[in-house]
């Protein structure tokens, strides 16, 4: 398992734009393609879906016996005076309650243990997803905003899945089964109350267009607070520093100011819907009373026929009732979906080619041969760039900040790939080799510490996740860390908290070193290691170091001198060019770029 290594994480006081691939607005997602996806996921629990389906059919025949009940009752009992089945009747509607009640109640607890099943998947899918896109991905996306996706829009389908989808489900089976039993009744009287059914689809599509269309800004906006939240926990000590509070109190409420506009909205265009549903709805009812009527009037038409028939009107025009309801749901769903599916159609771009060897262990030479680099549309960083560590030496290089020191362990790394040119390995190109089995055999050392919430041996253990309690000590030992480490009262179980905070600066760095000592690489980068310790620190952190670099290819990026004095050899890079190289002293007496930069740090001062 490569060490990690990620910036810490960005103070943005004005956010950022989103941004996926290669930043083009994704297609809208329909609500069909929505559900064929989430019904690939259900198919993987086809027994309980069987069951759910098998509910839903006993619920519609149920619902449509009910009815007949009703129709029987009133031709044929009451004007035959058949008192002897007054009980049978209200047995059965009893009777069928209470099965529609213990179907119901099946259906719904089969459709939550799919949905949650199904959220579960789809949640791992995202997340296993997002580990494999490459660095350039979360350079260019807003953490808060891909936590939103992972948590907020995936809970959001929960709903739908749960209960809206056996809803949609049941009501579609039962509208097509009512729908042609009223047609056999009297296709005139149908046909006339269906009449009203494409209007209603119309209003449907242009409210529900606009409706997904508000629920993906509230999502939005949902996005924006989770980042911008992000953003203020992690550098409040910054904001108390500051005394940003009340500055920061008024952006996080214009933020969610644009939610509650937002949903303001929805529940405008829902308010406004509703109604003409309703109206619809009732329209289907004048209808089948005042022709109804006119058969009955007629002989036509018999009482209890009318009566089943406004029943099964009222289970006909259900569907589209609940869709009404639903629809919120529905909408909200599908700018949920296509959020999701933004970052599951982003491909990667570091990748595997389809038949990548596998890196045996390496003695580290490293050659750059005239790469040529820039992070995405910005201007060229390296050009023409050529660069040699030798295996089992400390390569150390130095230069002003922006002249691409780090961006050169980001290439051997492959965090990102070059435009041109290649780079190799003990012979072999990078690009030709697994990830996995280049980055095993990277460590990264770096200012930037990323450390988890956790315990200290959970940290250390990070380096390599199968090593035992006693590697993990042997490796804080090495790393000059067990004395401070068992100084607290638990020791290696002792929580250090967010990011480490529990931690002094030196400490976090002892860690670092001790993660990357039970990962034994063979190539190790330090980048800034030590910029930001103390004297004694950085004593301590010296004789961990030592330790670590035995044997191994060491590349060491540097801003203070007295690092790498005693590096094997030392490249001053200026603007993505090596101006100079060589080793310390020799530097020295070439009186050029080097020699300015240690006279910055260690100025001659005349004593008389």
């Amino acid at each position: 398992m490569s060490d990690p290594y990620t910036p810490a994480p960005t103070f943005r006081p004005g956010g950022g734009a989103k941004r996926f691939g290669t930043g083009e607005k994704a297609k809208p997602a329909s609500i069909y393609n929505m559900f064929a996806r989430i019904y690939t996921h259900a198919r993987t629990q086809l027994p309980l879906l069987i069951g759910a389906v098998l509910c839903v059919i006993a619920i519609s025949l149920l619902e449509f016996i009910v009815p007949q009940l009703t129709r029987y009752t009133i031709d044929h009992i009451i004007p035959n005076r058949l008192f002897n089945k007054l009980l049978l009747i209200g047995g059965g509607v009893l009777g069928a309650a209470v099965a529609l009640g213990a179907l119901r109640y099946a259906s719904t607890s089969l459709m939550a243990s799919i949905g949650q099943r199904v959220l579960y998947n789809l949640r791992n899918d995202l997340y296993r997803h997002m580990q494999s896109l490459d660095v350039s991905f979360f350079d260019r996306n807003r953490t808060g905003d891909l936590m939103s996706r992972v948590t907020n829009d995936v809970s959001i389908l929960q709903q739908m899945i749960s209960s809206s989808m056996m809803q949609l489900f049941t009501d579609f089976f039962t509208f097509t089964a009512i729908a042609v039993y009223m047609l056999w009744i009297d296709w005139k009287l149908t046909l006339m109350l269906l009449a009203t059914f494409p209007f209603m689809l119309l209003t449907t599509k242009v409210f529900g267009k606009r409706m997904r269309s508000s629920f993906r800004t509230v999502q939005e906006s949902v996005a924006d607070v989770s980042d911008h939240l992000q953003n203020t926990l992690t550098g409040i000590r910054l904001i108390k520093a500051f005394t940003a509070e009340e500055y920061e109190s008024e952006r996080f409420s214009e933020r969610t100011q644009k939610n509650m506009d937002a949903n303001i909205q929805v529940t405008r265009l829902r308010a406004a819907y509703e109604p003409i549903i309703d109206f619809l709805n009732f329209l289907g009812l004048a209808i089948v009373l005042v022709f109804g009527a006119w058969l009955a009037m007629k002989d036509q038409m018999t009482v209890g026929t009318i009566v089943a028939f406004i029943a099964y009107l009222r289970l006909l025009q259900n569907p589209i009732r609940h869709f009404s309801r639903i629809m919120n749901t529905v909408q909200q769903s599908a700018a949920a979906y296509e959020r999701i599916m933004e970052v599951m159609n982003t491909k990667a771009e570091i990748v595997e080619k389809q038949h990548a060897a596998i890196l045996p262990p390496v003695n580290g030479h490293i050659v750059f041969d005239h790469i040529d680099f820039a992070y995405s549309n910005d201007s060229t960083l390296l050009e023409r760039f050529s660069l040699e560590l030798e295996a089992g030496k400390v390569t150390a290089l130095v230069g002003s900040s922006g002249s691409g020191k780090t961006t050169i362990a980001h290439l051997i790394a492959r965090f990102y790939d070059p435009q041109n040119g290649e780079i190799t390995i003990d012979g072999y190109s990078i690009k030709d080799i697994t990830l996995a089995s280049l980055r095993e055999q990277i460590g990264i050392v770096s200012q930037d510490i990323v450390l988890f919430n956790g315990t200290i041996a959970e940290n250390i253990r990070y380096g390599s996740l199968q090593s035992t309690d006693e590697e993990v000590m042997a490796a804080a030992e090495a790393a000059n860390a067990a004395g401070f480490i068992e100084s607290f009262p638990h020791g290696y179980g002792t929580q250090i908290g967010e990011r480490g905070v529990k931690l002094s600066g030196g400490q976090k760095q002892r860690l670092s070193i001790a993660r990357a000592i039970l990962k034994n690489p063979r190539i190790i980068i330090l980048d800034e290691a030590t910029a930001s310790l103390d004297t004694e620190s950085e004593q301590h952190i010296q004789d961990a170091l030592a330790m670590l670099l035995k044997g191994r290819t060491c590349m060491v990026i540097a801003h203070r001198l007295s690092t790498i004095q005693k590096a094997d050899r030392i490249y001053v890079l200026e603007k993505g060019k090596i101006v100079e190289f060589g080793a310390h002293d020799e530097l020295l007496r070439l009186e050029g770029r080097y020699s300015q930069l240690y006279e910055l740090q260690f100025p001659q001062t005349d004593v008389s």
